[in-house]
């Protein structure tokens, strides 16, 4: 298989520079706000419609197959579009942009948090910041929920999807896998309640000038070798040090355990940030007491108020595991480390499912199973979200002693949430209300 060629000059067919490129998706990454729409809203807007670099059609069939993927489909849909421009150097340069400005905001909110988190003025401000991320939140199961639950068997999927994992604590892992095989299954029988739905509410939409034809261009081309050798550079480059930790610190060390709790996170989630939160917070939470309710809100209140995707929420959980449980380590140390390697692990297979899947993907435009399967699963999400709601709404005003004196949360503050008074609930009605006038008009959002 021959060998990538240097990237100089102007690049490919479309006459776009690496140089230029870079500074775009700079651009794109400062922008980063306001959670996938937002982010996926601004690429439209300047990739598509400013730049002409790629055709709307092939822009939205990018977006749909991101969101097959498990990852954040923002993220990921920056890697597969500067793969498209300039293979591998540029999905790397554009996936390492989007997350960058988001890794040194959330870094740095970390180490305040971690040595002022019980100053007043830092508890005001993230007061705040839970009733806001509460909202959106919110408007996260009203805007997928209307476009998602569009007949009975839709309805059904996300009713059974809240009941298993808010009774019954079903897996998220098992819910998606159990929705997707329902959709596959469905579509394949040729149910029309599995089809998909066109995004901007079905609109017809037209092509623009783009400069990247329609035509698959020679790197795109799905082959086995090449499939092998990504897999290869991939796979060592995540699981080495996960690895490498296990066999120098052993299992039950905080390093070890953020390796392969956030190698997990990486392979199941499914539905973007909110979905998978649910799941994070179930482990995080309940069973390793790295945070408390509490905090996992105040680190969510912190990927919404920074670029990048909400997923960066897991580098907090991951600077708070490995701040609490130093060792011989200096706590900041510890916590900066803690913080970059669940960074690392969580993010290094998003370009592996690029790379790897990307050309495969490309040869599958307008497979109807696929699309079934991808219908299923966000039915499924709506009722996912709508338990993380649930749940932030019952944890937002817990009461605890110092972060720094135990972890967890107590028996008593579990059954103080069912006396919570409802200022923090008008305040996120109130911001959801203002974020929904903000945000009007139709959007390329999943």
């Amino acid at each position: 298989m021959p060998a990538e060629r240097p990237i100089t000059g102007k690049d490919e067919s479309h006459g776009v520079s690496f140089r230029d490129a870079f500074v775009v998706w700079a651009r794109v990454a400062m922008l980063s706000f306001g959670g996938p729409a937002g982010q996926i809203a601004v690429m439209h807007r300047i990739l598509v419609d400013e730049k002409r670099w790629i055709s709307e059609s092939r822009f939205l069939h990018a977006l749909n197959y991101c969101m097959l993927l498990p990852g954040p489909e923002a993220q990921q849909l920056a890697t597969y579009i500067g793969w498209l421009m300039h293979r591998t150097a540029g999905g790397i340069m554009a996936g390492g942009l989007f997350i960058l400005p988001g890794v040194i905001a959330i870094m740095g909110l970390s180490y305040i948090y971690a040595a002022f988190g019980n100053v007043g003025f830092i508890e005001a401000l993230f007061f705040g910041l839970k009733a806001a991320v509460l909202a959106i939140v919110i408007q996260a199961v009203v805007r997928i929920g209307k476009r998602a639950l569009r007949n009975k068997i839709m309805i059904g999927l996300a009713v059974v999807a809240f009941v298993g994992i808010f009774f019954f604590n079903v897996p998220f892992p098992a819910i998606i896998i159990a929705a997707g095989l329902i959709g596959f299954i469905g579509a394949k029988s040729g149910r029309p309640e599995f089809e998909a739905v066109a995004h901007g509410g079905g609109k017809q939409t037209a092509l623009v000038d783009n400069l990247l034809t329609d035509e698959l261009p020679e790197h795109v081309r799905p082959s086995v070798a090449r499939a092998l050798k990504v897999s290869a550079i991939w796979l060592l480059l995540w699981l080495v040090p996960v690895a490498a930790l296990l066999l120098a610190l052993g299992q039950a060390n905080v390093f070890s355990q953020i390796a392969i709790f956030f190698s997990k996170m990486a392979m199941v989630t499914f539905g973007g940030a909110y979905a998978v939160l649910a799941y994070v917070a179930q482990q995080a939470v309940d069973h390793y007491h790295w945070v408390n309710p509490r905090e996992m809100l105040d680190g969510l209140g912190m990927a919404e108020t920074t670029p990048g995707p909400l997923i960066m929420v897991l580098q907090f959980v991951g600077f708070m595991a490995a701040f609490r449980d130093a060792g011989a380590l200096p706590p900041m140390l510890a916590g900066t480390l803690g913080g970059l390697l669940a960074t690392w692990v969580t993010f290094t297979p998003c370009f592996l499912w690029i790379f790897l899947g990307a050309p495969f993907i490309e040869a599958l435009r307008g497979n109807k199973a696929l699309a079934g399967a991808l219908s299923a699963i966000t039915a499924a999400v709506v009722g996912v979200i709508l338990n993380l709601s649930i749940w932030f709404a019952i944890h937002t005003e817990i009461k605890q002693k110092p972060r720094h004196l135990r972890r967890g949360y107590s028996r008593e503050e579990r059954a103080d949430t069912l006396s919570r008074k409802p200022v923090r609930l008008e305040c996120a009605l109130r911001a959801r209300a203002a974020r929904a006038a903000r945000n009007r008009g139709p959007t390329p959002s999943r």
